[in-house]
């Protein structure tokens, strides 16, 4: 007969049974209703297959194809679970829920390993997630490590389990999870770390992929090599002790044999991507799709433009180009020695003075003022408003040619033609140019004081380079989807003039003077070259910018602080590097010859001052059928009679008008040889005009450049 003690110890354990018993039918019931309205609230499978709420991918290439940069989550073609290698299959539940096909969603095994673990070592070492729960966490869930995340994990698996069918979610699974170096899915991964689809993956590649979802920051192939491969090897393993492979299949896999496509490189070209990738917001509007971005950067010549920064820029200074094809397609861009020690775009972002390089902008005023390369200037002291510029060798040389000036870079020659022309309309013609930053007028303007980007200056060249049509650098070519589609294709605008070809090609022919005799002879590369150096006061800026073959290129060297550097010059160091770049960037391009010698304007065709102060043509006359007469047998008419009544050839007398050409100008009110064909000229009616070679002034300049007369050209 049991004590009466133990009736309340067992009446305790029967209420603590039915406690416990009601407590789990609530719980079970909780997690019923759970799962129901998980179930309920969840996406359709449509809908998953979606990916925007990874953000948008974007690939930027090069021209070539390949790859320059990847942002934002990178994944290829959606595979359909038929469509997806089996040894993919069967390496992923191999490795991550070898109970996949039997658990409901919740591995009950795995979740009592895993709190085995736990009270054994005292902290969490395996989390029992099977490949379900991985889903569910990666699409609705965060990688928190609390108790709450692990409970709403494991109802939303429950609920997948109940939505969709165990392929479905495999598939999900595989089209979806992380794999490392920004690649989501099995496609994308093999595309970024093998180069092809997901569909001919083989067993080695296959196993790879599968042993980067337990860490793909630190098995990723792109991070270590070795440790991706090793992990293969582990799970290759697996696959052979589940029974998916033979062990001749395992020992034949051999992961250490299998190819991994290089990543990206870094450093310059990010110079250039940084630049472009801003730009797509006014390009296109998709902002979920991912997209293919093709640049119009040049591998090679991105190589060849670092080496030659590298290698000629002053220890302790910056060094910066930029190449633009002759439609204004950037080829290359450096911003600077090492992007990853400085982000800071020398190319496209520091402003600083050009020096003598922006003498493009004073010469091309004047030769569209009526300069020419072969007048006469004269190289001596000068003083403006109470500036007196120096020429480099403290010394002058008369008369010389404007070619010669420019070529040698003579400031005095510079600084009189400046003040000639105009210092607002040599400011007007920088802007016209493409130089964007705030140009002073200044007399001491016309040797580069006023500050510019590089990019800008380089385009100005290339704008001469293309016989004065504006060049517009851009560097994205086309942008199409994943798919194909295409969002945007650049085309190139040859309607915009900057100058007439006249003046380019002088230009050209001065700018040709500079490379072959002048200060940048350093930049001679084996065939034509035209271009102009700049170094500022103190040698704190060593400019060249120069064009041949199509290909104009700018460099800037000095320091971000602005501080001398001994010995810097435009016309060593930058001009060393313009010719180590273009000696590559032109190898493959056909030799052009400039072509300087284009027909001048018909105000540069007439006749000189000779012509205008001597006497008129009398012209030519003509019979009534348009032949010619013989001026000695033209006779006076007679007395009283209309000139319409004379005899062919005869000539009006003094005093009288004659029916030609002028009578019938007058006559309709039109301006003398304003006719078909021909530029009105309205001449002063008494004094003859002023040569059109000599450019007007309302009054002379305080020190006016001597000029020789030159014949007019026929």
């Amino acid at each position: 007969m049991p004590s009466p003690a133990s009736h309340p110890l067992k009446r305790t354990l029967i209420a603590s049974l039915k406690i416990s018993a009601y407590a789990g039918i609530l719980a079970l019931l909780a997690l019923v209703v759970a799962v129901a309205v998980a179930m309920s609230s969840l996406p359709s499978y449509g809908e998953l297959i979606r990916r925007d709420d990874l953000g948008q991918m974007v690939r930027v290439r090069a021209t070539d194809g390949s790859v320059l940069v990847s942002l934002g989550p990178s994944f290829g073609e959606w595979l359909r679970y038929d469509q997806i290698p089996d040894i993919m299959k069967e390496a992923m539940v191999a490795v991550e829920d070898r109970r996949f096909r039997s658990h409901p969603g919740v591995d009950p095994v795995g979740v009592a390993r895993a709190l085995k673990v736990r009270i054994e070592r005292g902290t969490w070492v395996q989390g029992g997630s099977t490949i379900t729960q991985q889903l569910a966490r990666n699409i609705f869930l965060t990688n928190s490590r609390t108790f709450g995340r692990k409970v709403k994990e494991a109802i939303l698996a429950l609920a997948l389990e109940r939505r969709f069918t165990k392929d479905q979610i495999l598939e999900l699974y595989l089209n979806r999870v992380y794999f490392g170096g920004g690649a989501y899915g099995i496609d994308a991964a093999s595309r970024r770390f093998f180069g092809h689809s997901a569909e001919q993956l083989s067993l080695a590649e296959a196993a790879i992929i599968a042993g980067l979802v337990k860490a793909p920051s630190n098995y990723s192939p792109t991070a270590d090599a070795e440790a991706a491969r090793s992990r293969a090897g582990v799970v290759i393993k697996l696959m052979q002790e589940t029974g998916d492979i033979t062990a001749a299949e395992a020992a034949e896999a051999a992961p250490e044999r299998v190819k991994l496509v290089p990543s990206p490189k870094q450093n310059s070209v990010r110079y250039f991507t940084d630049w472009v990738l801003p730009q797509l917001d006014t390009l296109i509007d998709e902002t979920v799709e991912p997209i293919d971005v093709w640049t119009t950067l040049d591998p090679a010549m991105q190589r060849s433009a670092d080496a030659a920064v590298n290698a000629h820029t002053p220890k302790g200074a910056q060094g910066a180009l930029v190449a633009l094809d002759r439609d204004g397609a950037v080829r290359a861009m450096v911003g600077g020695r090492d992007y990853v020690t400085s982000l800071y775009n020398r190319a496209t972002q520091a402003t600083r003075q050009p020096g003598s390089a922006f003498k493009l902008f004073v010469y091309l005023a004047a030769l569209e003022a009526g300069y020419k390369p072969d007048d006469m200037v004269e190289d001596s002291p000068v003083t403006i408003a109470g500036w007196s510029p120096r020429n480099s060798g403290r010394g002058y040389s008369g008369p010389v040619t404007v070619r010669e000036a420019f070529a040698r870079s003579i400031n005095t020659v510079a600084a009189k033609v400046g003040q000639e022309v105009g210092f607002r309309t040599v400011a007007d013609m920088a802007q016209r140019f493409g130089i964007t930053t705030k140009i002073n007028t200044q007399p001491s303007m016309v040797l580069g004081t006023s500050d510019v980007r590089l990019l800008d200056l380089t385009r100005a060249f290339a704008s001469v380079a293309r016989k004065g049509v504006a060049v517009v650098p851009y560097g994205i070519r086309r942008v199409a989807t994943a798919k194909g589609e295409l969002l945007y294709e650049h085309r190139d605008d040859e309607s915009r003039v900057l100058v007439a070809p006249w003046v380019a090609a002088q230009m050209t022919d001065l700018l040709q003077a500079a490379v072959l005799t002048g200060t940048g002879r350093a930049a001679q590369i084996g065939r034509p070259v035209a271009g102009k150096t700049g170094t500022t006061s103190s040698n704190k800026d060593g400019w060249f910018v120069g064009f041949s073959s199509g290909i104009t290129t700018g460099v800037w060297m000095g320091r971000d602080d602005a501080r001398a550097l001994p010995g810097l010059q435009g016309g060593a160091a930058p001009a060393r590097a313009f010719h180590d770049f273009m000696v590559q960037a032109v190898a493959r391009r056909p030799v052009e010859k400039f072509d300087i010698e284009v027909a001048l304007p018909d105000w540069q065709l007439e006749p000189d001052e000779e012509a205008w102060y001597g006497e008129p043509d009398p012209g030519m006359m003509v019979d009534a059928d348009g032949n010619p007469i013989d001026p000695a047998a033209i006779q006076p008419l007679p007395e009283g009679q209309p000139v319409d009544q004379a005899a062919p050839g005869a000539q009006a007398p003094r005093g009288e008008e004659r029916l030609d050409q002028d009578w019938l100008d007058r006559a309709v009110g039109r301006e003398p040889a304003q006719r078909e064909g021909q530029p009105a000229i309205r001449r002063p009616p008494a004094a003859p005009p002023q040569s059109p070679q000599q450019p007007r002034a309302s009054t002379p300049p305080a020190n006016p450049v001597e000029r020789r007369p030159v014949p007019s050209q026929p």
